[in-house]
Parts: structure tokens; C-alpha cells; sequence
């Protein structure tokens, strides 16, 4: 099957084809009729499939069909989704497929001045790709109308619930009224979050699109393991880069600090690198990102916040430097190379108190994640496998309880023993140590004449 067979317009067939599409992939092929005889559309499927393109092109057929409303035209259509990349990929793909029409699309999203995205809107708008926070303010100061939208698009729904946006996007369901209008909700997985929007949203015969299932990774992404102690971490990042067929890669790293660290040690070390997340100002998160894309950098790292915002096409590897803690977040991690039918090679780091993560991640994704033998920096501390209580991991002391405390060391070796030892040792010091404070308390006065200060002594 080939877009022309899927009844779409022919100035949409003609900018499909400048972007070199021809042939739909699974979500569009089942989402873009269902979206284009006006019926309201679940989809559920992995990132890299093409969703964007599936909503997309039935909004512009059917606006483009329709005859604008003389004087000031209203907002038509908006598309929610939770980041500013992600934005900003959406509002360039609504204007690639759009340029042989006269549909006008317009982006607000926050960080950045508003005067551009005001002057925009002044000019008129039929689609309107928003951030909640900015188009929340924009409406409040009276810049946005959203009482006329016709078609509305979430997108990511489960990473903008996920993101702490539902307050917002209540506030957005408010603006938007009781109207009747097509409703098109995309996300990756299936929380009762968004199973509850989806009853409170869409029409009770909507058409739902899964092409695979839900938190499922891309088969053609070739994934591995090193086992690795946190301080050797760096070392082998820098020797995994030494691969010459490494062109390009996104790190990812658990907290905002750690991805500036990692970017600065790789400067150091003389590795073109960038690192972005949500403490840059969108204009240096943008020209990191531009720097990527051109080559300019070879490696950008990243919090999760980028895990469903970045479209690089062709991006050849993606390294977990930190375990993601939610297994879904691998998924949509390692989603970011393996696009558009490309291969793609995806490495995690593991040290001894994420294993029971990646244990979780494995049941995820239903098979287990091969182990790398190529490792020069083996791990030395005994892995945390226990998980039994959801898969939170033991302190990062190692897990050095009482088992094997003391085990096979000299005398003169011996560890002392842990405060929170539970041998019946450590319990008799213990209820020894709390009786006697007492005793010398009681002892102190009986001596004194009463007339002493309370503290003396």
C-alpha cells in the first residue's frame, strides 16, 4: 500500500513525496483513514513509527476541505504534547506537508520570549502545536481563543501525565468547552491515567490503532549490557566512543547535574559534546541540538526529558550512562535511535545498584539484554539483585550486611560492625548502651546539695 491508496489530497501526496514518503507505516496506514472519515482515534504504538505524519495529514485534508470563515479566522485545530522539542519537530512537520496549501500553523511553547509566537497569532492561525504552560498563559492573557477548535490532538499523553501537566491540560479541556470536536490521543503506553482520558475524551466508538504492543522496543535495535562500578563509568564511556563506528550518540544520564558533568568530562577529554536538559534555556537546548544534527558534536547528552522530544534521523548509537529507574523510560530512551526502519545499536551501563532496574526493564521488554564480554572495566562490587520489593535497589554501600560481613579476612581485617546490624550481638550492645544513659543521668544529682544549676556539670 502506498499514500496515494489512502485517499489523501493530491497537494498533501505532492509534499509527502517531497519528504520522501511513499509508503505509510502500520500506525498510518490504520490511523489516517479512520482520522479522515471523522472518527476519534486512540493510537498506541512505540516512538520512531510515524505518528506524527498519522495525525497530521488527516488535520491539514480536512481543514484544507473546508471553507475558512471570513474577517479574523479562528484557531482550528491544536496539538498538545508535553515538550518543546517535540513541539517544534510537530510545527516543522505540519508545515513540510502543509506548503503546497494555504493552511497557516503557528508554534507557542515556553523558555523563550513571547513576542514572535504573539505576532504569529496575530496573523492568523488554523493549527496551533502548543506546550500547556505557554498556551495556558497566552490564553489567560487573552492572545488564544480555543473556543472554535475542531480537531484536537494529544499527543504523548502518557508523558504529559507522567510530567505533571494534568492540571494544566484541565485548564486547556476548560477553555476548549463542551463543543463537539474530533479528538486524537497518541501515547507510547497504557496507564490508567490515560485510560481515563481516553473514556473522558473520545467518542465511545473510536477507532483504536495498536501496531505493536504497547512498551514494546524496536526490533531493530541491537541492545546490550556492560556490568560496570560507578567510578569506572567515564572511562568506559570514553573507551565505548573509540569505536570508529560510532558516529553519533545520545547519552543519557538520570539527573540534570550528572548530564552537565558527563558533557564537561568529555570536553576534557577532547569529545565534541553538548549536554541539554530542562535547566537550558530552550535557545542553547536548540542550538545543541542543531549542533548534533549537523555533526558538529559528536555526542549529546541528555535527561529524559529528551527521550521523546529528539527526532535525529539516523542517529547510529544511544548509551544509557544511568539506568532509567522506570522501565518505560528505556523504551522511549533507546526509541530514539532504530527510527524510520533504520538499525540502530542501543548500550547501557549498569552498576551494582542498578540491576534491579534492568531486571525490571527485562520483564518489560520480555527478553533478557545481552551482556558485553568486551569489558575492560568489569564489574568489581557484587550486583544488588534483589528486587522483591517492586525493585527498589539496596544502599549503595553494596549491599554489605550482615552476610559475609566478616568472612574470609584476617583478624587484623575485620569489619566493625554496621549500626544497623540485626545480629543478636548488635541487639544486646545496643540495649546495653540505651540502660546505662539512664542510670548515670539518675546517679548525677544524688550527690548535689538540689541547690546546683540543671545543667552543671
Amino acid at each position: 500500500m502506498e499514500f496515494r491508496d489512502l485517499g489523501i489530497d493530491a497537494e498533501l501526496l505532492h509534499a509527502l513525496d517531497d519528504a520522501g514518503y511513499t509508503v505509510p507505516t502500520p500506525i498510518q496506514e490504520q490511523a489516517i483513514p479512520a482520522a479522515v472519515s471523522g472518527r476519534d482515534v486512540l493510537g498506541l504504538a512505540q516512538t520512531g513509527t510515524g505518528k506524527t505524519c498519522a495525525f497530521a495529514i488527516p488535520i491539514l485534508q480536512k481543514l484544507k476541505n473546508e471553507e475558512r470563515l471570513p474577517g479574523f479566522p479562528p484557531i482550528r485545530s491544536l496539538i498538545l504534547t508535553p515538550t518543546r522539542e517535540l513541539a517544534i519537530q510537530i510545527y516543522d512537520s505540519f508545515v513540510a506537508y502543509a506548503k503546497y496549501t494555504d493552511i497557516r500553523c503557528a508554534l507557542v511553547y515556553g523558555g523563550v520570549s513571547q513576542y514572535n509566537q504573539t505576532e504569529a497569532l496575530s496573523a492568523g492561525v488554523d493549527v496551533l502545536i502548543a506546550t500547556p504552560g505557554r498556551l495556558n498563559d497566552l490564553c489567560g492573557q487573552g492572545y488564544i481563543d480555543l473556543e472554535d477548535i475542531e480537531l484536537f490532538v494529544l499527543d504523548e499523553a502518557d508523558r504529559m501525565l507522567d510530567m505533571g501537566f494534568i492540571d494544566d491540560v484541565e485548564r486547556i479541556l476548560k477553555r476548549m468547552g463542551d463543543r463537539k470536536m474530533q479528538t486524537l490521543l497518541f501515547s507510547a503506553t497504557m496507564p490508567q491515567s490515560v485510560q481515563k482520558l481516553v473514556k473522558r475524551l473520545l467518542n465511545e466508538d473510536f477507532e483504536k490503532v495498536e501496531v505493536t504492543p504497547v512498551s514494546t522496543t524496536v526490533e531493530a535495535i541491537d541492545q546490550s549490557v556492560y556490568f560496570v562500578d560507578r567510578e569506572n563509568k567515564k572511562k568506559l564511556l570514553l573507551y565505548t566512543l573509540r569505536d570508529p563506528a560510532l558516529d553519533r550518540a545520545l547519552v543519557f544520564v538520570r539527573t540534570k547535574s550528572g548530564a552537565d558533568k558527563v558533557a564537561h568530562d568529555l570536553a576534557r577529554a577532547h569529545v565534541g559534546a553538548s549536554a541539554i536538559h530542562g535547566d537550558k534555556s530552550q535557545i542553547d537546548r536548540q542550538n545543541a541540538l542543531n549542533r548534533f544534527k549537523e555533526g558538529k558534536i559528536r555526542v549529546l547528552v541528555a535527561t529524559d526529558i529528551a527521550a521523546r522530544g529528539l527526532d535525529i534521523s539516523e542517529l547510529s548509537h544511544v548509551i544509557n550512562y544511568d539506568v532509567p529507574n522506570e522501565p518505560e523510560n528505556y523504551v522511549h530512551r533507546i526509541g530514539r535511535t532504530g527510527r524510520a526502519g533504520h538499525g540502530g545499536i542501543a548500550i547501557t551501563f549498569c552498576q551494582a545498584d542498578e540491576v534491579p532496574y534492568l531486571r525490571r526493564i527485562e520483564k518489560l521488554i520480555d527478553k533478557e539484554v545481552p551482556v558485553r564480554e568486551d569489558n575492560p572495566y568489569p564489574m568489581q562490587e557484587k550486583p544488588h539483585e534483589g528486587h522483591s520489593s517492586g525493585g527498589r535497589s539496596r544502599s549503595r554501600r553494596g549491599g554489605r550486611g550482615r552476610r559475609g560481613l566478616n568472612n574470609n579476612k584476617p583478624q587484623g581485617e575485620q569489619t566493625a560492625p554496621v549500626q544497623n546490624s540485626t545480629s543478636a550481638a548488635g541487639s544486646e550492645e545496643k540495649r546495653a548502651n540505651t540502660s546505662r544513659r539512664p542510670r548515670r543521668r539518675r546517679r548525677r544529682p544524688s550527690g548535689n546539695t538540689g541547690n546546683a544549676p540543671a545543667n552543671e556539670g
